[in-house]
């Protein structure tokens, strides 16, 4: 997979995320989890969220590197966990492709499988989210991003003329 893919960018604000991830946690208000595992690193925020909104204590996590920025390579698991799921909430911030998806759901058939937002490749591998978004799209996190100085209009505008 490589960055030229990806012809729409889906910028998510910190308050958008939350937003989002109170609304997941609506939906799931009746269930009782045993503990919430995170996949990393795109899973611990959200995870983070949900373990205050559910009110779980127990937390682990799913430590798997598939992308590089835009480009996805092979995965690569540097941490698992020693149970098959039964009772657990796993959790990642977004579906993609499939590829860590599947890889999760052989070591954890069990468990339930939430992410925030799911392109359409990831989607049937999931068992709840709450957005989809198109597959050429990239999703800009807020953890990715930074905040900076942006001149006012009217000084671009002079300096091109200066």
């Amino acid at each position: 997979m490589s960055s030229e893919r990806y012809h729409q960018h889906f910028i998510i604000s910190w308050d958008q995320l939350h937003r989002d991830v109170r609304q997941l946690c609506h939906q799931m208000m009746e269930r009782d989890f045993k503990g919430i595992v995170a996949i990393t690193r795109g899973g611990l925020i959200p995870a983070a969220l949900i373990a205050r909104e559910l009110n779980v204590r127990l937390i682990d996590t799913i430590c798997i590197k598939s992308y590089d920025h835009m480009d996805q390579g092979g995965l690569n698991i540097m941490k698992g966990v020693d149970h098959d799921g039964e009772g657990w909430l796993l959790v990642d911030d977004l579906v993609d492709t499939g590829k860590t998806a599947r890889a999760v759901r052989e070591m954890m058939p069990k468990a339930h499988f939430v992410t925030i937002y799911a392109k359409p490749e990831g989607r049937p591998l999931v068992d709840q989210y709450l957005t989809e978004v198109a597959q050429q799209c990239w999703i800009q996190f807020p953890w990715d991003m930074g905040v900076a100085y942006v001149e006012p209009l009217v000084d671009q505008v002079k300096r091109t003329y200066d």
